[in-house]
C-alpha cells in the first residue's frame, strides 16, 4: 500500500466488514479520554462492547455523552462492569466471551509517577499483567494495549523509531516499558501475540481539562475559555507530535484485527509532526478567536518539568506499512474538531463532581 486512499480505503474496509460481522469487544478504562472515543465508534460500527473501568481516572459524564451520540439500539449493545484491573477476578469476568480486548485502562501522567510510583506500579504493571494473564486464559483473538511515547525517554534522535529506545526519565516511563516486555515475553512463552500502541500526546473531545495531572491542550483550552492565565513549563520551545484522538481510534481498530504476522509489535501512533508550546499556543489563540472566544493574555512561563523530555516526533512508517495507518488528523485539523466540543463542555466540566 503506498498511496494515501489505498491507507485510507484499508480503515473504511475494516470498519464495513466488522459492520457485516459484528464482534464482541472489551475496553478497560473505558469511562476515560480514549475509552470513551473508542466506545463510541465501536458502537456506530454496531459492535457489541463490554467496558471496564473503576473511575480512578475515567468519568461518567463520558459515557453519558456516548450514549446520547449512538442509538438507543447501539447503546444495548454496551454492557459495563464497574471493576478495577487490580482486580484478578474483574478482569476474568470481563474477558468472558471476547473477541478483541482494547486494554486502555492506566494512571496516565509522568507528574503523577514521580509523586506516587507506587500505585502508578500497581495500576500500570500489576493491572496490566492481570489484563494480559485474564485475555491470554480466555483465548481472546487479539489483546491490544496502550504503550506510551515516555518508552523513549532520554533518547534524542527525530523521528522515534520503534527499535531504538533510550533510558526512561519517569517512574510512568519504567511501567510503560515494562507493559511491552511482559508483551514480549508472552508471545515467546505462550504464543499469545499482541500490539502495543505507543500514543504521542493524543488529544480531542472529553479529554478533560481539570486537576493538576491535566494534558497541555485541554487544560489550556479551558484556561483560554475561562480568561485565565496559561502556564508553559520551560521557555515554549519544547515540542511534541501532538495526536488527535481519531488517529488513535483507528490505530485500535486495525492493530485488533492485523494478520498474526503483523501481532508481537510496537508501533507509533502519531502524526510524525512536531509542534512546540510557544506554536500550540498561538494556534490554540487563534482557534478560539475564529471560534468567537477572544483571549489576550500572554502566557507566563515557569521552569521546565521534571521527567519531560526536550522533543518528540515519532516515524510512523511502520504503523503505515504494516497496518495501513494513516494520520487523517494533523494537528490544526484536530484542534479545529476539538475546539467546538470544549467551548461547549468546559464550564460544565468545571462544576462536575469527579
Amino acid at each position: 500500500m503506498n498511496t494515501g486512499e489505498t491507507m485510507t480505503a484499508s480503515y473504511e474496509k475494516v470498519c464495513a466488514q466488522l459492520k457485516d460481522e459484528p464482534r464482541t469487544w472489551l475496553i478497560t478504562g473505558v469511562a476515560g479520554f480514549i475509552g470513551s472515543n473508542l466506545l463510541e465508534t465501536l458502537l456506530g460500527l454496531n459492535q457489541k462492547v463490554i467496558g471496564l473501568d473503576s473511575f480512578a481516572t475515567g468519568h461518567q459524564y463520558n459515557l453519558d455523552e456516548v450514549r446520547e451520540l449512538v442509538s438507543a439500539d447501539q447503546w444495548q449493545r454496551f454492557s459495563f462492569i464497574h471493576g478495577d484491573i487490580c482486580n484478578e477476578d474483574d478482569c476474568k469476568t470481563a474477558v468472558e466471551g471476547v473477541d478483541y480486548v482494547l486494554h486502555q485502562a492506566a494512571l496516565g501522567s509522568v507528574p503523577r509517577s514521580i509523586k506516587d510510583p507506587l500505585a502508578s506500579n500497581r495500576a500500570n504493571v500489576d493491572g496490566f499483567l492481570n489484563m494480559l494473564v485474564a485475555s491470554k486464559d480466555a483465548g481472546v483473538r487479539s489483546f491490544t494495549y496502550a504503550a506510551s511515547s515516555s518508552t523513549y525517554g532520554d533518547q534524542t534522535d527525530l523521528p522515534k523509531v520503534e527499535d531504538k529506545i533510550g533510558r526512561p526519565l519517569s517512574p510512568y516511563a519504567v511501567t510503560k516499558y515494562v507493559n511491552e516486555l511482559y508483551a514480549e515475553v508472552f508471545a515467546r512463552s505462550y504464543g499469545f501475540k499482541s500490539i502495543g500502541l505507543r500514543y504521542f500526546n493524543v488529544f480531542g473531545p472529553r479529554q478533560d481539562p481539570n486537576g493538576a495531572y491535566a494534558a497541555v491542550i485541554p487544560k489550556w483550552i479551558a484556561a483560554m475559555v475561562r480568561d485565565e492565565d496559561v502556564h508553559i513549563n520551560g521557555d515554549g520551545e519544547t515540542s511534541r507530535d501532538f495526536c488527535f484522538v481519531n488517529n488513535a481510534v483507528q490505530a485500535n481498530i486495525l492493530a485488533a484485527v492485523a494478520d498474526d504476522d503483523d501481532k508481537n509489535h510496537i508501533y507509533n501512533v502519531a502524526c510524525n509532526d512536531r509542534t512546540s508550546l510557544n506554536q500550540l499556543f498561538s494556534m490554540l489563540m487563534k482557534g478560539l478567536g475564529e471560534e468567537g472566544v477572544s483571549y489576550s493574555r500572554d502566557p507566563l512561563y515557569l521552569d521546565f518539568r521534571e521527567g519531560d523530555v526536550r522533543h518528540s516526533q515519532a516515524s510512523i512508517d511502520k504503523i503505515s506499512a504494516r497496518l495501513g495507518y494513516r494520520c487523517n488528523y494533523d494537528i490544526g485539523k484536530g484542534i479545529s474538531e476539538a475546539l467546538p466540543w470544549y467551548i461547549k463542555n468546559v464550564n460544565q466540566l468545571e462544576a462536575i463532581e469527579f
